[in-house]
């Protein structure tokens, strides 16, 4: 559903769209304590949330957040994921 921004508060020129989210109960409590210490509307305090989350960089892939240690290990066998042999008794 579309709404009106005027009709919203919503300061953006673009129109709104409602969703419908589900909460736990203890996000739902820190939610509502939230909107009655700051004195701001459950969808403002949402979208502030939401816009906060999805500007933060991307912590990127686990290969991205290793990448510089790739190869940093000398001496090693060059076959250690593959070759089945060396995973005997692995997790034991």
């Amino acid at each position: 559903m579309v709404r009106s921004d005027r009709q919203h508060g919503n300061t953006e020129d673009s129109p709104v769209r409602t969703v419908t989210i589900k909460l736990p109960d203890s996000l739902a409590l820190r939610l509502k304590q939230t909107v009655a210490r700051r004195r701001a509307t459950q969808s403002e305090v949402i979208r502030e949330a939401l816009e906060a989350h999805l500007a933060a960089p991307s912590p990127g892939s686990y290969l991205e957040l290793v990448g510089d240690l790739a190869g940093s290990l000398r001496g090693g066998a060059a076959d250690l994921s593959s070759n089945k042999r060396r995973l005997s008794g692995f997790g034991r």
